[in-house]
């Protein structure tokens, strides 16, 4: 992997149409983008100032495995086009080694498609509440960070920029994408999370739970994009330390947010800066879930 970080993206001859929390991308003709993959870190919605070196080359690598793993459940956004049909000039190129793909253009649903393992975050705080998750009744009496009797689909809107994504009942989404597709993006989360949490429990990983996204082409049909099953997008536990009552670490920058939740900061832009030492860890986090999922 690269050894410079990379924090934000302007290329030439290019044109940036979204910057968002960790991704740059790019217009690459009518029908495709590029996706550039930073090393950006957010934290409570505020990006921090410090990039963690290496975070994009392992999320886009982590994403690549799984696109190319899961095409037996669903279509994916990938074009397979080389980054030198797009970038042609070998200083950016390099730059982007690892960290950039050519995707297809599609209608992104309007809804974060998070399917549940384990019971832990907001649907422990829900599940305390009412007895379930997104109106879905659970058995009375689980325990924090304990396995689901299945995996439940619990969906969210996507938020405006700065804020929270709001947890969905079933029905609400069919009233946002309609019900045959709402059913359709139900159960296709539903398999690539089985299939991916048998996958990593192989390695000494539990996916606790994680978000999906999807789009339709022009033909309706339903494609999995953006980023999938990475520890930005996804709650990894090392199953070795796993014990059910007690929230376990994460493989992703949680020791970041337990760091800032130390310091006076109202959590609002700008974020503090990182001690070195802390942006070390967490980048060797990132990697460990790279090694330990490709292995």
């Amino acid at each position: 992997m690269n050894a410079q970080a990379v924090y934000r993206t302007s290329l030439r001859g290019l044109e940036k149409i979204h910057e968002g929390k960790v991704r740059d991308i790019y217009a690459a003709g009518p029908d495709a983008m590029l996706i550039v993959t930073t090393d950006r870190l957010s934290a409570f919605d505020v990006i921090l100032p410090e990039p963690i070196p290496g975070k994009g080359q392992v999320l886009n690598q982590i994403s690549q495995f799984w696109f190319e793993r899961t095409r037996h459940i669903v279509p994916n956004h990938l074009t397979g086009r080389p980054l030198e049909s797009l970038v042609t000039d070998p200083a950016e190129r390099a730059m982007l080694e690892g960290r950039a793909v050519i995707v297809r253009r599609l209608r992104a649903l309007p809804i974060e498609a998070v399917v549940r393992g384990y019971l832990i975050g907001s649907g422990w705080k829900d599940y305390q509440k009412t007895g379930g998750i997104c109106g879905i009744s659970l058995p009375a009496g689980l325990a924090l960070a304990e396995r689901l009797p299945a995996p439940i689909f619990t969906p969210a809107t996507k938020a405006a920029a700065g804020q929270h994504d709001e947890n969905i009942s079933f029905s609400q989404t069919e009233q946002l994408i309609g019900a045959d597709l709402a059913a359709k993006v139900r159960d296709t989360a539903i398999s690539i999370y089985r299939f991916a949490a048998a996958h990593a429990l192989a390695r000494g990983i539990i996916i606790a739970d994680t978000k999906f996204e999807f789009g339709v082409d022009e033909h309706g049909t339903l494609t999995l994009i953006d980023e999938v099953l990475t520890p930005d997008s996804s709650r990894f536990w090392p199953a070795d330390t796993y014990r059910v009552g007690q929230s376990p670490p994460s493989f992703d920058k949680q020791i970041v947010r337990d760091y800032l939740e130390t310091l006076d900061w109202n959590k609002r832009a700008p974020g503090p800066h990182l001690p070195p030492e802390l942006i070390a860890r967490t980048s060797e986090k990132y990697r460990e879930a790279l090694e330990r999922l490709t292995r």
